[in-house]
């Protein structure tokens, strides 16, 4: 496989709490103003009615939009909340189970840091894709970032598609467009004053 042609698409994960009164509508506009592949609900709390309150109130978003909805590490929660599949966080450990649970049409991603190894493990055991991360410097985690040639080589040597996230900035986003078939964008745009401009902005640099 050589290295990826194609600019990368969109795929955005909420923040870890969201305000039902606006976050909807802030999101309907990024959907409404750019082409966004994936949308990640990726919320801090544990309380199952909180989930499930937003899940409701983004899947109205994001599938009137023919956009997919995943969900951090709930798999149970999937069928449940009408959802399209999971995200799992523990590399390829959960990838098996999953894709049985869940069956072939759902979604299965798997965040596997920094390492190629668990990536390519989590593909051969059908994931539909692979995130590395953080790409950028970031206080959280061990401080272990995923490389540029990490992105590269997996371009050049594997099918599964690829996830950049973490921590990107306009200049991340420019080294490692041509190499990866995902940017996952969360903190970096909810956390400005103006998320549809800064989203069109890493829409720009991709290019």
């Amino acid at each position: 496989m050589t290295d990826a042609v194609d600019m990368p698409q969109l795929y955005l994960i909420t923040p870890a709490d969201v305000d039902l009164m606006i976050f909807p509508d802030q999101l309907a506009a990024c959907l409404d103003g750019a082409d966004v592949a994936c949308v990640r609900l990726a919320l801090a709390t544990r309380d199952e009615d909180r989930i499930a309150r937003t899940a409701d109130a983004l899947r109205e978003v994001t599938h009137a939009r023919d956009v997919a909805l995943v969900i951090d590490s709930h798999i149970q929660l999937v069928e449940r909340l009408g959802l399209d599949g999971v995200h799992l966080l523990d590399g390829a450990r959960s990838v098996k189970k999953t894709r049985k649970d869940l069956g072939e049409d759902a979604i299965v991603g798997a965040f596997c840091g920094h390492s190629s190894h668990d990536g390519m493990t989590a593909g051969e055991l059908n994931a539909d894709y692979i995130s590395f991360g953080p790409v950028g410097q970031s206080a959280l985690g061990d401080g272990e970032t995923a490389p540029l040639d990490l992105f590269q080589w997996w371009s050049q040597m594997i099918e599964v598609p690829v996830v950049a996230e973490g921590a990107l900035t306009l200049n991340l986003i420019r080294d490692i467009a041509p190499h990866t078939d995902f940017f996952a964008l969360s903190d970096e745009i909810w956390g400005t004053d103006d998320p549809l401009t800064t989203l069109k902005g890493f829409v720009a640099a991709m290019a």
